[in-house]
């Protein structure tokens, strides 16, 4: 071990060189810092002998951005610290550490028992205000719980609920990040803004960062691809979502919303999937209220259905009859009980419309039933995980593939009709599920070899290039990381993906940050 925490890497390390794309890297070595000072001494270390860094939360990431290629980790899994929590105008807002996971952080918040060694005093007094008021959430929630903030942030991460509240860019009001030679930058929600075209960072010991801002107009849909850009822009955003290209985001400042009064959800069951289509069209923006619309197809439900018949863990899900083709899940959240049964009459009334049977639903309006409608979410990716796992002990090179693509509105039937020729033309296993109300639906290829496994991702190259005319994104969620950066050329075109090196230039001269994520080698 070096001065500055660095270790060698050796096999008591391996876990590291992977993460939930299940793809795999190498690295020299690996450091666990746990302050802004020691990640300093390691960038500074790194940067000195010209090596490259990977930055490293909780490697939940399905992009393959935490994968490393060569070079040094700069895993933050360790800085898992509350820093403090301070109030204005109303809202409460609390100070993170990178490596905080997202399902502490909901505990903390809501038991309103923090851990305050080393906070201010003034830190303290808003917490004991926080503690006298109501309830509160952090709204962004990926389907891995188990992510960190960092990560988070660093993909500006959305999930389910994303359709009411937006993704995590909108909930964070400060991000501290260390840069590639050891220097460090702050921005925040409200402060400064890029003049024009051009950002100006100054950096703790005076120095600047002028960066230009790519030209490129961001899509009018669900985006996580590649850097934020626009004129005049506030420079917070050219961090958030930059998979960890720029730096390594040290301190994290979100936003908390009050919690609503009521939950409630609803699941509708169709025969077929056209109709399904017609209602999402039909309610979203009819019904106020709805926080998240998730769609399951008839292959995600197949797989479920298998993994229940054999798997004693997933026996608590409600049976799914054999004429159900497509699930919809509706959830609202609402002022009072009133308001929620209003809006849920109108959302029973949007399904009638389309010829769905009112018997064929499952409604929660309990938190059990809710976590209940929330364990049948979770459990579709994970049974097509473990169908996957089972392939890989035949071939183990086999992995799921899947996208991440949205387009607007108008082009939702467009886009479930070029997804569904084109797989059938193929003849490729499929399951596909997501959230619907954002035209942003995952469609995984289930491999059975690697030829299949192959022609996969070409096909998601041919999507890309249909589109991304329509105004799509590549990626709506999960960043672009090392497996969408053939992407990035196809969707901004080769004259705005080298603004975006040019950009990155500004921060990382010695391109050693992140190799490999957004940019093609």
């Amino acid at each position: 071990m070096t001065t500055t925490g660095i270790m060698p890497m050796t096999e008591d390390y391996e876990i590291y060189l992977r993460d939930e794309s299940r793809t795999v890297g190498t690295a020299d070595r690996i450091a666990f810092p746990q302050t802004i000072d020691e990640i300093r001494a390691v960038m500074k270390e790194c940067y000195a002998i010209g090596q490259r860094v990977t930055v490293q939360g909780g490697r939940t990431g399905i992009a393959a951005a935490a994968v490393p290629q060569g070079g040094c980790i700069v895993n933050v899994s360790r800085m898992n610290r509350v820093l403090g929590m301070r109030r204005a105008d109303g809202t409460y807002y609390v100070t993170v550490q990178p490596g905080v996971v997202l399902s502490e952080l909901r505990k903390l918040i809501s038991s309103k028992r923090f851990p305050t060694a080393g906070w201010s005093e003034e830190s303290k007094q808003v917490l004991e205000d926080f503690r006298k008021d109501g309830a509160f959430f952090f709204s962004p929630d990926p389907t891995e719980t188990s992510a960190t903030i960092g990560g988070m942030v660093n993909c500006n991460a959305s999930g389910a609920r994303s359709f009411l509240y937006g993704p995590t860019r909108k909930h964070v009001s400060k991000v501290t990040m260390v840069l590639a030679d050891g220097r460090v930058i702050s921005a925040s929600r409200g402060g400064e803004r890029a003049c024009g075209y051009e950002a100006v960072f100054t950096c703790d010991d005076g120095s600047q960062i002028k960066a230009p801002v790519p030209t490129y107009e961001m899509p009018p849909t669900k985006n996580a691809s590649g850097y934020y850009a626009a004129k005049d822009m506030e420079l917070i955003d050219l961090l958030i979502g930059s998979d960890g290209t720029l730096g390594v985001v040290s301190e994290i400042e979100v936003a908390l919303l009050p919690q609503p009064e009521v939950i409630w959800g609803t699941s509708l069951l169709f025969e077929d999937e056209l109709s399904s289509l017609k209602f999402v069209d039909l309610v979203r923006h009819k019904v106020e209220g709805i926080a998240s619309m998730e769609f399951f197809d008839s292959g995600a439900l197949n797989v479920l259905r298998e993994q229940k018949a054999k798997d004693a863990a997933f026996r608590d899900l409600p049976e799914i009859k054999d004429f159900v083709h497509t699930i919809v899940y509706v959830e609202l959240h609402c002022h009072d009980r009133e308001q929620a049964m209003a809006r849920l009459r109108q959302v029973a009334d949007g399904f009638e419309a389309v010829g769905g049977d009112l018997g064929n639903s499952w409604v929660a309006m309990s938190p059990k039933d809710i976590n209940r409608m929330m364990f049948f979410r979770h459990a579709v990716p994970e049974s097509v995980n473990m169908l996957i796992d089972e392939r890989k002990k035949v071939d183990r090179r086999i992995t799921k593939v899947g996208s991440d693509m949205s387009v607007p509105d108008e082009w939702l039937f467009d886009v479930m009709e070029l997804y569904r020729t084109t797989l059938a033309e193929r003849k490729l296993q499929t399951a596909v599920w997501g959230h619907i109300g954002n035209n942003h639906l995952h469609v995984n290829v289930l491999s059975n070899d690697m030829e299949e496994h192959a022609g996969a991702k070409e096909l998601f190259k041919e999507w890309a290039a249909v589109i991304c005319p329509w105004g799509g994104a590549v990626s709506a969620e999960h960043g672009v990381g090392k497996l969408k950066a053939p992407f990035l050329t196809i969707m901004y075109g080769e004259e705005h993906v080298e603004e975006m090196r040019a950009l990155k230039r500004a921060f990382d001269p010695k391109w050693l940050l992140g190799v490999g994520n957004l940019f093609l080698q």
